[in-house]
Parts: structure tokens; C-alpha cells; sequence
């Protein structure tokens, strides 16, 4: 089942529908075997950072804080 898909300037593709169904993510993996490139389904990235966080905090919570901080930024740059 070959496709042919156009590479853009910036270097993307579209994967044809039926080809991501089959892949069932988001998140693919490209591997180079011996001279053909081969595009693999990763099912999971969940907890691979994991040793890395200190604790768990929601999105929304990291949201809040960034966007806190941002308008805080805006001000004090406006205001100085």
C-alpha cells in the first residue's frame, strides 16, 4: 500500500488517514534500516519524564502560573 505525500519547505508531511489509523498516535518515531526509513507508532510517552517532575501538578495549574507571570512581566516592562 505505497503513498506518495509532498515534503513542504518547512519539512512536513501529511500521513495519509489510513496510515495514521493504522498507527494509532500522535507520536511517531523515524529510524533509518539499512537505507530505508521506516516510521514507527510510539504508543506511549507518558512517564518518561517522570524522574525528572518533583510532584505532579495539573496543566492548569502550570497555565495560571505562566500566564501570571507573563502579564506581571508586560507590566513591570511598561511601567519601567
Amino acid at each position: 500500500m505505497p503513498k506518495t505525500v509532498k515534503v513542504t519547505q518547512k519539512g512536513q508531511v501529511t500521513i495519509p488517514r489510513d496510515i495514521r489509523n493504522l498507527l494509532k498516535t500522535d507520536v511517531v518515531e523515524f529510524v533509518v534500516i539499512d537505507g530505508n526509513i521506516v516510521v514507527k507508532p510510539v504508543e506511549s510517552v507518558a512517564g518518561s519524564l517522570k524522574s525528572y517532575a518533583k510532584k505532579y501538578t495539573p496543566l492548569k495549574d502550570v497555565r495560571e502560573k505562566v500566564w501570571g507571570e507573563v502579564v506581571h512581566d508586560r507590566v513591570v516592562k511598561k511601567t519601567s
